[in-house]
């Protein structure tokens, strides 16, 4: 109730101001106060280590899209905000946006048989993608042959099993080339007109099998009806360890194989939240601040400990919006500073995409997207700003203000290779910033990139660099003070065209 009666206090002083406004624009618009000094220093290193301790430790069980281990650690987070003094900006007067997400997997009871092998789906031999298929086929071995050596062979209506292997692309990490060395090899393979195709890993292959073969069993998620969960009867492709080599390239085996799909429905939400602005004018306008927090939740264990705690990725973006929520109350701004976790980051940028296509405010009014994405980790003294460089960048006056709001704090060395398009990893599609960049609002990403500790139970408040991310949070709080204060919002680059 105190805070409907402050709400109605607000709009019924903001009514007048507005009418004033339209009657002698350019006047008050020159005339609109700006906050003399900004409050970085509400943005305390003891604050943020606290809040990311409490969110990235054991209790919230790696906060895993779609479980009770993220609601809880929604809730939490809500309370933390309240503690702030930032007002409710989700739905029906609450901090809260509920959305669905839709997994789909394979069925418990599938079956898959290559010769005397029966194997256990998910674990013994991974599914590259979850298919309904019913396949029973000979099985011809092809070794590590090239594309030019499979064109002599004839594979049609056949199961095709080769061995994984090739060169690294510079700059990818093995996982990712293999991923994508997989997907291409059985593309050519079933054009060819391969029912099924089998790929037995390598030595260097046998660790990505051990440490990501639990997250096969998951299946994929995306909001309901997406791409992700649609079902799929392509021919499958299987992913075998390297010790399977022996047996696998066995002649005279057939493949067989029953493979079923079925859908579920969980929920996750996106936690939002507002510091009104100042100005009777730029107070409708928003500067959202993003960041998610969602991360692997509880998994097969590595080296004993089977908590995927995501300090890192992304209780660190989270620790940090927390802070800018405190200096933005010490000193609001003219325009409104609009703060949003997503849920289900980790599921596809779920949370972002439901929010982006579902605001809470009207989406002309969002002037700059600043995300929050894995800021403590790496040398000290270095940083990357994302969406600084064509064709990632959409606005080149918010990039110059987040280069300017650097020089001004901390002065990070920034890394530029990572926001080059033809950077094998692309990080830049990988976060929560990317929804909003599609649909041409200005956005940049604010990163310490990966290290050997990501999406790995290694991911731990001790290895956070606080007083790196203490700084990064002070950069991100800097560059959204003069978003927020300026007269006019941050323009978008003509002929803007995101290409992957």
């Amino acid at each position: 109730m105190k805070f409907r009666h402050y709400l109605l206090a607000a709009l019924s002083l903001a009514l007048p101001l507005a009418g004033q406004a339209q009657q002698k624009t350019k006047v008050k618009y020159k005339a609109a106060k700006v906050p003399a000094t900004d409050a970085r220093a509400a943005i305390k290193e003891a604050d943020i280590k606290r809040d990311l301790f409490a969110l990235g430790g054991n209790h919230f069980r790696g906060r895993e899209a779609g479980t009770l281990d993220e609601l809880k650690a929604s809730v939490w987070l809500a309370d933390q905000i309240r503690a702030t003094g930032a007002l409710p900006a989700g739905d029906d007067g609450t901090y809260f946006q509920w959305f669905n997400i839709q997994r789909t997997r394979i069925t418990k009871d599938s079956k898959l048989t290559i010769g005397s092998h029966q194997l256990k789906v998910n674990h013994d031999a991974l599914l590259f993608s979850p298919v309904n298929a019913s396949v029973n086929a000979p099985m011809v071995w092809v070794g590590a042959a090239t594309p030019a050596d499979l064109a002599k062979v004839d594979v049609k209506g056949k199961a095709v099993a080769m061995q994984f292997g090739g060169d690294v692309t510079p700059g990818l990490s093995f996982r990712r080339y293999q991923m994508a060395t997989m997907r291409d090899r059985s593309a050519e393979l079933v054009k060819a007109g391969a029912v099924a195709v089998v790929i037995v890993g390598d030595a260097r292959a046998q660790a990505v099998f051990e440490h990501w073969g639990h997250t096969y069993e998951r299946g994929r998620y995306d909001l309901p009806g997406g791409p992700n969960v649609k079902v799929n009867t392509a021919p499958p492709t299987i992913w075998l360890p390297a010790s399977a080599a022996s047996w696998a390239q066995q002649p005279g085996q057939q493949f067989v194989a029953d493979l079923r799909l079925e859908s579920f429905a969980y929920p996750s939400v996106n936690i939002v939240a507002k510091i009104p602005g100042i100005d009777a004018q730029l107070k409708s306008q928003n500067v959202l601040f993003s960041t998610h927090q969602d991360h692997d939740g509880v998994r097969e264990a590595v080296a004993g400990d089977s908590i995927y705690n995501g300090a890192d990725d992304n209780a660190t973006g989270c620790a940090a919006t927390l802070a800018l929520m405190r200096a933005f109350k010490l000193k609001p701004a003219r325009r409104t500073a609009l703060f949003v976790f997503h849920g289900a980051e980790e599921r596809g940028l779920l949370g972002s995409r439901y929010y982006s296509a579902n605001p809470t405010v009207p989406q002309s009014s969002i002037v700059a997207v600043l995300n929050a994405e894995m800021m403590g980790r790496n040398a000290p003294d270095s940083a990357a700003l994302l969406g600084r460089q064509r064709p990632h960048r959409n606005s080149v006056e918010l990039v110059n203000m987040a280069l300017a709001a650097n020089q001004a704090g901390p002065k990070f060395k920034l890394d530029t290779l990572w926001d080059r398009a033809d950077h094998p990893e692309g990080w830049y599609f990988r976060s929560d910033h990317l929804p909003y960049a599609r649909l041409g609002i200005p956005s940049v990403m604010y990163t310490s990139l990966l290290h050997p500790d990501y999406h790995t139970p290694r991911d731990e408040p001790e290895r956070i660099d606080y007083p790196k991310l203490t700084n990064m949070t002070r950069w991100m709080y800097l560059t959204g003070w003069a978003v927020a204060n300026r007269n006019a919002p941050p323009a978008r680059d003509p002929n803007f065209k995101l290409e992957r």
